[in-house]
Protein backbone atom coordinates (compact mmCIF):
# COMPACT_ATOMS: atom_id res chain seq x y z
CA UNK A 1 0.00 0.00 0.00
CA UNK A 2 1.27 3.44 -0.87
CA UNK A 3 2.25 5.68 1.99
CA UNK A 4 0.31 8.86 1.29
CA UNK A 5 -0.46 10.31 4.67
CA UNK A 6 0.43 13.89 3.77
CA UNK A 7 -3.09 15.11 3.13
CA UNK A 8 -4.56 13.77 6.38
CA UNK A 9 -1.60 15.21 8.28
CA UNK A 10 -2.07 18.57 6.60
CA UNK A 11 -5.83 18.56 7.00
CA UNK A 12 -5.43 18.01 10.71
CA UNK A 13 -3.18 20.96 10.98
CA UNK A 14 -5.92 20.88 11.89
CA UNK A 15 -5.19 18.80 14.85
CA UNK A 16 -2.76 20.82 16.90
CA UNK A 17 -3.49 24.31 15.60
CA UNK A 18 -7.28 24.17 15.69
CA UNK A 19 -7.30 22.85 19.24
CA UNK A 20 -4.72 25.43 20.25
CA UNK A 21 -6.88 28.19 18.80
CA UNK A 22 -10.18 27.17 20.32
CA UNK A 23 -8.93 25.27 23.35
CA UNK A 24 -12.06 23.17 23.14
CA UNK A 25 -15.21 25.27 22.88
CA UNK A 26 -17.89 25.21 25.52
CA UNK A 27 -21.16 24.01 24.02
CA UNK A 28 -23.66 26.82 23.72
CA UNK A 29 -26.74 25.24 25.28
CA UNK A 30 -27.13 25.90 28.98
CA UNK A 31 -28.43 23.01 31.13
CA UNK A 32 -31.89 24.61 31.14
CA UNK A 33 -31.87 25.03 27.37
CA UNK A 34 -30.53 21.55 26.81
CA UNK A 35 -33.45 20.01 28.69
CA UNK A 36 -36.08 21.80 26.64
CA UNK A 37 -38.12 19.53 24.41
CA UNK A 38 -37.79 20.63 20.78
CA UNK A 39 -41.21 21.94 19.71
CA UNK A 40 -43.35 19.67 17.60
CA UNK A 41 -41.46 16.41 18.11
CA UNK A 42 -43.59 13.43 19.11
CA UNK A 43 -42.63 10.13 20.76
CA UNK A 44 -44.49 7.16 22.26
CA UNK A 45 -45.95 7.68 25.76
CA UNK A 46 -43.35 7.70 28.54
CA UNK A 47 -40.47 8.87 26.34
CA UNK A 48 -38.82 12.29 26.42
CA UNK A 49 -36.41 13.99 24.04
CA UNK A 50 -33.99 16.82 24.72
CA UNK A 51 -31.30 18.75 22.90
CA UNK A 52 -28.17 17.05 24.22
CA UNK A 53 -25.64 19.12 22.25
CA UNK A 54 -26.09 22.16 20.03
CA UNK A 55 -24.02 23.91 17.35
CA UNK A 56 -22.33 20.73 16.12
CA UNK A 57 -22.09 21.67 12.45
CA UNK A 58 -23.45 19.04 10.04
CA UNK A 59 -23.51 16.34 12.76
CA UNK A 60 -23.79 12.90 11.15
CA UNK A 61 -22.09 9.68 12.23
CA UNK A 62 -21.67 9.03 15.96
CA UNK A 63 -19.02 6.88 17.66
CA UNK A 64 -18.49 6.45 21.39
CA UNK A 65 -15.04 6.21 22.93
CA UNK A 66 -14.12 3.87 25.79
CA UNK A 67 -13.92 6.81 28.21
CA UNK A 68 -17.22 8.35 27.17
CA UNK A 69 -16.05 10.79 24.50
CA UNK A 70 -18.60 11.19 21.73
CA UNK A 71 -16.96 11.51 18.32
CA UNK A 72 -19.03 13.09 15.56
CA UNK A 73 -18.31 12.95 11.86
CA UNK A 74 -19.67 15.33 9.24
CA UNK A 75 -20.13 15.50 5.50
CA UNK A 76 -20.36 19.10 4.30
CA UNK A 77 -18.44 20.56 7.25
CA UNK A 78 -15.37 18.40 6.62
CA UNK A 79 -14.71 18.13 10.35
CA UNK A 80 -14.51 15.56 13.13
CA UNK A 81 -15.58 16.63 16.61
CA UNK A 82 -14.99 15.28 20.11
CA UNK A 83 -17.66 16.05 22.71
CA UNK A 84 -16.77 15.65 26.39
CA UNK A 85 -18.65 15.78 29.67
CA UNK A 86 -16.16 17.49 31.97
CA UNK A 87 -18.50 18.31 34.86
CA UNK A 88 -20.09 14.87 35.23
CA UNK A 89 -23.71 15.90 34.64
CA UNK A 90 -24.24 13.37 31.83
CA UNK A 91 -24.24 16.00 29.11
CA UNK A 92 -21.28 17.26 27.03
CA UNK A 93 -20.06 20.72 27.94
CA UNK A 94 -16.91 20.85 25.81
CA UNK A 95 -16.51 20.46 22.06
CA UNK A 96 -13.18 20.06 20.31
CA UNK A 97 -12.61 20.03 16.57
CA UNK A 98 -9.97 17.32 16.29
CA UNK A 99 -9.77 17.30 12.47
CA UNK A 100 -10.77 19.73 9.75
CA UNK A 101 -10.53 20.38 5.99
CA UNK A 102 -11.34 16.73 5.28
CA UNK A 103 -13.07 15.14 2.30
CA UNK A 104 -16.53 14.23 3.68
CA UNK A 105 -15.37 12.41 6.85
CA UNK A 106 -18.72 10.70 7.39
CA UNK A 107 -17.35 7.36 8.59
CA UNK A 108 -16.20 6.91 12.18
CA UNK A 109 -15.43 3.83 14.25
CA UNK A 110 -13.71 3.34 17.61
CA UNK A 111 -11.65 0.31 18.64
CA UNK A 112 -8.81 -0.41 21.08
CA UNK A 113 -8.40 3.24 22.00
CA UNK A 114 -8.18 4.46 18.40
CA UNK A 115 -10.62 6.51 16.38
CA UNK A 116 -10.89 5.38 12.76
CA UNK A 117 -11.93 8.03 10.22
CA UNK A 118 -13.08 7.36 6.66
CA UNK A 119 -12.87 10.08 4.04
CA UNK A 120 -13.92 9.49 0.44
CA UNK A 121 -10.59 8.00 -0.64
CA UNK A 122 -8.81 6.95 2.57
CA UNK A 123 -9.14 5.53 6.07
CA UNK A 124 -6.82 6.54 8.88
CA UNK A 125 -6.80 6.34 12.66
CA UNK A 126 -5.82 8.36 15.71
CA UNK A 127 -4.29 6.06 18.36
CA UNK A 128 -4.98 6.69 22.05
CA UNK A 129 -7.10 9.67 21.06
CA UNK A 130 -9.10 10.07 24.29
CA UNK A 131 -5.97 10.88 26.27
CA UNK A 132 -4.83 13.37 23.62
CA UNK A 133 -7.92 15.36 22.68
CA UNK A 134 -6.18 18.72 23.15
CA UNK A 135 -3.21 17.66 21.04
CA UNK A 136 -4.26 14.82 18.73
CA UNK A 137 -1.56 12.40 17.56
CA UNK A 138 -0.31 12.13 14.02
CA UNK A 139 -2.80 10.10 11.97
CA UNK A 140 -1.83 6.57 11.00
CA UNK A 141 -2.83 5.39 7.52
CA UNK A 142 -5.04 2.31 7.29
CA UNK A 143 -5.77 2.55 3.55
CA UNK A 144 -5.22 5.45 1.17
CA UNK A 145 -6.53 3.86 -2.02
CA UNK A 146 -10.31 3.87 -1.64
CA UNK A 147 -12.21 4.78 -4.83
CA UNK A 148 -12.21 8.57 -5.13
CA UNK A 149 -15.52 9.11 -6.92
CA UNK A 150 -17.63 11.43 -4.78
CA UNK A 151 -21.11 10.41 -6.03
CA UNK A 152 -22.28 8.30 -3.07
CA UNK A 153 -18.66 8.52 -1.97
CA UNK A 154 -19.21 9.44 1.68
CA UNK A 155 -18.26 6.31 3.59
CA UNK A 156 -19.77 4.47 6.52
CA UNK A 157 -17.51 2.22 8.60
CA UNK A 158 -17.83 0.08 11.72
CA UNK A 159 -16.20 -2.90 13.36
CA UNK A 160 -18.05 -6.18 13.29
CA UNK A 161 -18.10 -8.92 15.94
CA UNK A 162 -15.41 -10.69 13.87
CA UNK A 163 -12.99 -7.81 14.55
CA UNK A 164 -13.04 -6.75 10.89
CA UNK A 165 -13.52 -3.17 9.75
CA UNK A 166 -16.56 -2.98 7.47
CA UNK A 167 -16.80 -0.31 4.76
CA UNK A 168 -19.60 0.59 2.37
CA UNK A 169 -18.69 1.51 -1.22
CA UNK A 170 -21.68 3.27 -2.82
CA UNK A 171 -22.52 3.18 -6.51
CA UNK A 172 -20.99 6.24 -8.26
CA UNK A 173 -24.31 7.04 -9.97
CA UNK A 174 -28.08 7.04 -9.62
CA UNK A 175 -28.21 3.74 -11.51
CA UNK A 176 -25.49 2.21 -13.69
CA UNK A 177 -23.69 -1.04 -14.38
CA UNK A 178 -21.59 -2.12 -11.42
CA UNK A 179 -17.92 -1.27 -11.83
CA UNK A 180 -15.11 -3.31 -10.31
CA UNK A 181 -11.63 -2.35 -9.17
CA UNK A 182 -8.62 -4.30 -7.92
CA UNK A 183 -6.69 -3.84 -4.70
CA UNK A 184 -3.93 -6.10 -3.41
CA UNK A 185 -4.74 -8.66 -6.07
CA UNK A 186 -8.41 -8.84 -5.06
CA UNK A 187 -11.35 -7.86 -7.24
CA UNK A 188 -13.69 -5.47 -5.43
CA UNK A 189 -16.85 -3.73 -6.55
CA UNK A 190 -18.75 -0.50 -6.24
CA UNK A 191 -22.29 -0.90 -4.86
CA UNK A 192 -21.07 -3.20 -2.11
CA UNK A 193 -20.20 -3.63 1.52
CA UNK A 194 -16.62 -4.72 2.10
CA UNK A 195 -14.47 -5.63 5.08
CA UNK A 196 -10.80 -5.68 5.99
CA UNK A 197 -8.49 -6.33 8.92
CA UNK A 198 -8.06 -3.44 11.33
CA UNK A 199 -4.72 -2.62 9.68
CA UNK A 200 -6.30 -2.47 6.21
CA UNK A 201 -5.12 -5.84 4.93
CA UNK A 202 -7.23 -8.64 3.43
CA UNK A 203 -9.84 -6.33 1.91
CA UNK A 204 -12.78 -8.29 0.48
CA UNK A 205 -16.40 -7.88 -0.65
CA UNK A 206 -19.10 -9.38 1.58
CA UNK A 207 -22.34 -7.99 0.09
CA UNK A 208 -23.07 -7.06 -3.53
CA UNK A 209 -25.82 -5.12 -5.25
CA UNK A 210 -26.01 -2.51 -2.46
CA UNK A 211 -26.68 0.86 -4.10
CA UNK A 212 -25.74 3.13 -1.20
CA UNK A 213 -25.58 2.03 2.42
CA UNK A 214 -24.78 4.73 4.98
CA UNK A 215 -25.55 2.69 8.07
CA UNK A 216 -25.22 -0.85 9.35
CA UNK A 217 -25.02 -2.89 12.53
CA UNK A 218 -25.10 -6.45 13.84
CA UNK A 219 -28.08 -8.22 15.37
CA UNK A 220 -27.30 -8.85 19.05
CA UNK A 221 -28.48 -12.47 19.10
CA UNK A 222 -27.28 -13.79 15.74
CA UNK A 223 -24.37 -11.47 14.88
CA UNK A 224 -25.78 -11.03 11.37
CA UNK A 225 -25.10 -7.80 9.51
CA UNK A 226 -28.15 -5.59 8.90
CA UNK A 227 -27.86 -2.46 6.75
CA UNK A 228 -29.87 0.33 5.19
CA UNK A 229 -29.87 0.93 1.45
CA UNK A 230 -31.10 3.97 -0.47
CA UNK A 231 -33.29 3.19 -3.48
CA UNK A 232 -32.70 4.78 -6.88
CA UNK A 233 -34.18 8.12 -7.94
CA UNK A 234 -36.12 9.28 -11.02
CA UNK A 235 -38.77 6.55 -11.16
CA UNK A 236 -41.46 8.75 -9.62
CA UNK A 237 -42.54 9.79 -6.16
CA UNK A 238 -43.69 6.41 -4.92
CA UNK A 239 -41.18 3.92 -6.23
CA UNK A 240 -38.90 2.24 -5.43
CA UNK A 241 -38.74 1.82 -1.67
CA UNK A 242 -35.59 2.24 0.38
CA UNK A 243 -34.60 -0.91 2.23
CA UNK A 244 -33.47 -2.54 5.45
CA UNK A 245 -31.46 -5.66 4.57
CA UNK A 246 -29.80 -8.59 6.31
CA UNK A 247 -26.66 -10.40 5.17
CA UNK A 248 -27.02 -14.14 5.73
CA UNK A 249 -23.86 -15.26 3.95
CA UNK A 250 -20.82 -13.67 2.36
CA UNK A 251 -21.44 -12.89 -1.31
CA UNK A 252 -25.20 -12.29 -1.09
CA UNK A 253 -26.50 -10.04 -3.88
CA UNK A 254 -29.15 -7.44 -3.02
CA UNK A 255 -30.19 -6.50 -6.53
CA UNK A 256 -28.56 -3.27 -7.70
CA UNK A 257 -28.83 -2.20 -10.49
CA UNK A 258 -31.52 -4.57 -11.77
CA UNK A 259 -33.98 -4.75 -8.88
CA UNK A 260 -35.11 -2.50 -6.02
CA UNK A 261 -37.23 -3.10 -2.94
CA UNK A 262 -37.44 -6.79 -3.76
CA UNK A 263 -40.05 -6.36 -6.50
CA UNK A 264 -39.30 -3.31 -8.69
CA UNK A 265 -37.39 -4.18 -11.85
CA UNK A 266 -35.19 -1.40 -13.22
CA UNK A 267 -36.58 -0.31 -16.62
CA UNK A 268 -33.12 -0.47 -18.23
CA UNK A 269 -30.91 -2.85 -16.29
CA UNK A 270 -33.65 -5.19 -15.10
CA UNK A 271 -34.54 -6.48 -18.55
CA UNK A 272 -34.18 -10.23 -18.65
CA UNK A 273 -33.47 -10.41 -14.92
CA UNK A 274 -35.81 -11.65 -12.23
CA UNK A 275 -36.04 -9.96 -8.84
CA UNK A 276 -36.13 -13.45 -7.35
CA UNK A 277 -32.37 -13.64 -8.00
CA UNK A 278 -31.76 -10.91 -5.40
CA UNK A 279 -31.95 -11.22 -1.62
CA UNK A 280 -35.25 -9.55 -0.66
CA UNK A 281 -35.22 -6.79 1.97
CA UNK A 282 -36.17 -7.51 5.56
CA UNK A 283 -38.34 -4.39 5.37
CA UNK A 284 -39.25 -1.72 2.87
CA UNK A 285 -38.93 1.67 4.55
CA UNK A 286 -40.72 3.85 2.02
CA UNK A 287 -39.82 5.62 -1.23
CA UNK A 288 -37.05 8.23 -1.03
CA UNK A 289 -36.98 8.32 2.79
CA UNK A 290 -33.15 8.11 2.68
CA UNK A 291 -32.36 5.72 5.56
CA UNK A 292 -28.95 6.34 7.10
CA UNK A 293 -27.72 5.14 10.51
CA UNK A 294 -29.29 2.33 12.49
CA UNK A 295 -28.98 0.91 15.99
CA UNK A 296 -30.14 -2.33 17.61
CA UNK A 297 -31.48 -1.63 21.07
CA UNK A 298 -29.82 -3.76 23.76
CA UNK A 299 -30.26 -1.49 26.79
CA UNK A 300 -32.36 -1.83 29.92
CA UNK A 301 -33.80 1.70 30.15
CA UNK A 302 -36.55 1.30 27.54
CA UNK A 303 -39.44 -1.14 28.16
CA UNK A 304 -38.67 -4.81 27.52
CA UNK A 305 -40.61 -4.91 24.25
CA UNK A 306 -38.02 -2.56 22.69
CA UNK A 307 -35.05 -4.86 23.29
CA UNK A 308 -33.68 -6.33 20.09
CA UNK A 309 -35.59 -3.83 17.95
CA UNK A 310 -33.81 -1.64 15.45
CA UNK A 311 -34.03 2.14 15.15
CA UNK A 312 -33.34 3.73 11.75
CA UNK A 313 -32.68 7.40 11.00
CA UNK A 314 -34.76 8.40 7.98
CA UNK A 315 -32.91 11.44 6.68
CA UNK A 316 -35.74 12.47 4.35
CA UNK A 317 -36.39 12.92 0.65
CA UNK A 318 -34.56 15.47 -1.47
CA UNK A 319 -36.33 15.29 -4.85
CA UNK A 320 -39.85 14.07 -4.15
CA UNK A 321 -42.73 16.42 -5.05
CA UNK A 322 -44.03 16.00 -1.50
CA UNK A 323 -41.43 15.43 1.19
CA UNK A 324 -41.31 12.18 3.14
CA UNK A 325 -39.17 10.68 5.91
CA UNK A 326 -37.47 13.06 8.38
CA UNK A 327 -38.02 10.81 11.41
CA UNK A 328 -36.57 7.95 13.40
CA UNK A 329 -38.35 4.69 12.65
CA UNK A 330 -38.69 1.74 15.04
CA UNK A 331 -38.79 -1.75 13.53
CA UNK A 332 -39.97 -4.47 15.88
CA UNK A 333 -38.15 -7.77 15.37
CA UNK A 334 -39.30 -11.22 16.43
CA UNK A 335 -37.40 -14.41 15.62
CA UNK A 336 -35.12 -12.54 13.24
CA UNK A 337 -37.94 -10.98 11.22
CA UNK A 338 -39.42 -7.50 11.07
CA UNK A 339 -43.04 -7.88 12.17
CA UNK A 340 -43.98 -4.23 12.54
CA UNK A 341 -42.60 -0.75 11.98
CA UNK A 342 -43.74 2.63 13.20
CA UNK A 343 -42.43 6.17 13.78
CA UNK A 344 -40.48 6.52 17.02
CA UNK A 345 -39.46 10.20 16.87
CA UNK A 346 -41.49 12.25 14.43
CA UNK A 347 -42.24 15.90 13.78
CA UNK A 348 -39.18 17.27 11.99
CA UNK A 349 -41.42 17.51 8.91
CA UNK A 350 -44.57 19.63 9.11
CA UNK A 351 -46.28 19.78 5.73
CA UNK A 352 -43.38 20.79 3.49
CA UNK A 353 -41.49 22.60 6.25
CA UNK A 354 -38.37 20.86 7.61
CA UNK A 355 -36.80 21.58 11.01
CA UNK A 356 -34.41 18.65 11.21
CA UNK A 357 -32.94 15.63 9.41
CA UNK A 358 -31.92 12.67 11.60
CA UNK A 359 -28.69 11.07 10.40
CA UNK A 360 -27.51 8.51 12.97
CA UNK A 361 -28.66 6.71 16.11
CA UNK A 362 -26.39 5.58 18.95
CA UNK A 363 -27.18 3.85 22.25
CA UNK A 364 -25.42 5.20 25.33
CA UNK A 365 -24.33 2.90 28.19
CA UNK A 366 -27.30 4.03 30.31
CA UNK A 367 -29.71 2.80 27.64
CA UNK A 368 -30.74 6.22 26.30
CA UNK A 369 -30.46 6.94 22.56
CA UNK A 370 -28.61 9.75 20.81
CA UNK A 371 -29.80 11.06 17.45
CA UNK A 372 -27.67 13.30 15.25
CA UNK A 373 -29.26 15.98 13.09
CA UNK A 374 -27.12 17.43 10.32
CA UNK A 375 -29.75 20.02 9.36
CA UNK A 376 -30.26 21.67 12.76
CA UNK A 377 -26.63 20.93 13.78
CA UNK A 378 -27.79 19.17 16.93
CA UNK A 379 -27.61 15.93 18.83
CA UNK A 380 -30.69 14.83 20.74
CA UNK A 381 -31.08 12.36 23.58
CA UNK A 382 -34.15 10.16 24.03
CA UNK A 383 -34.92 8.67 27.45
CA UNK A 384 -37.71 6.62 28.94
CA UNK A 385 -39.04 8.38 32.04
CA UNK A 386 -42.17 6.47 32.98
CA UNK A 387 -41.40 3.43 35.16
Amino acid sequence: MKSRIKRPAASVAGFASVCALIGGLALSASPAQAQQVPPGLTLPPGFAIEVWADEVANARTLALGARGTLFVGSRGAGKVYALSDTDGDGRPDRKRTIASDLNMPTGLAFRDGALYVAEVDRIWKLPDIESRLDSPPKPVSVRDDLPDKTHHGWRFIDFGPDGKLYLAIGAPCNVCAVESFERDGRKLEYASITRMDADGRNWETVARGVRNSVGFGWAPKTGELWFTDNGRDMLGDDTPSCELNRLSKVGDDFGFPYCFGGTVSDPEFGKGRSCSAAVPPMANLGPHVAPLGLEFYTGQQFPAEYRGDVFVALHGSWNRSQKIGYRVQRLHIENGKVVQQEPFVDGWLKGESVSGRPADVLQLPDGSLLISDDYANRIYRVRYLKS
